[in-house]
């Protein structure tokens, strides 16, 4: 497999919510960052945002726009990200860093923008919110 297969068989498994096989993509000394934030380093510790991830979010999506592979290993995505919590949602544009070595993906690093990320998480709570009260307008009296 190639390291642009690789990432993408990576978030692949991520979208199907299957922190299994996306493991079995990862070195276990992977080191996994959402700048500014600090890094998750180890496969146990990865694996514990991803679980938690999967436990938590009911949704993700990674559109890939763009992806584009080094010499030395290195895998760079430009994607759309969407997050999903039940009726919540949120779209936000991330580019991510992927270093890999023999065939395994031992750094993942993405950068987005805050101040994005959390005006697309309001819109998403939102939508959310009007989601609900709508259903609930909708609801036919209870009989007494």
């Amino acid at each position: 497999m190639t390291e642009i297969e690789t990432v993408t068989a990576f978030l692949s498994a991520l979208e199907d919510l299957d922190v299994d096989r996306a493991l079995a993509l990862c070195s276990p000394d992977i080191v996994y960052q959402n700048v500014p934030l600090p890094p998750a380093r180890g496969i146990k510790a990865f694996e514990r945002q991803m679980r938690g991830m999967a436990r938590y979010g009911t949704g993700f999506e990674a559109r890939l726009h763009n992806i584009a592979a080094t010499a030395s290993g290195t895998v760079l995505t430009e994607r759309t990200d969407v997050l999903e919590k039940g009726a919540w949602r949120a779209e936000f544009w991330v580019c991510g860093t992927f270093e890999l070595r023999d065939g395994k993906i031992t750094l993942w690093r993405d950068y987005f923008d805050w101040p994005t990320f959390l005006a697309a998480s309001a819109k998403g709570l939102a939508t959310a919110a009007l989601t609900s009260l709508r259903k609930t307008r909708t609801r036919p009296a209870a009989r007494r």
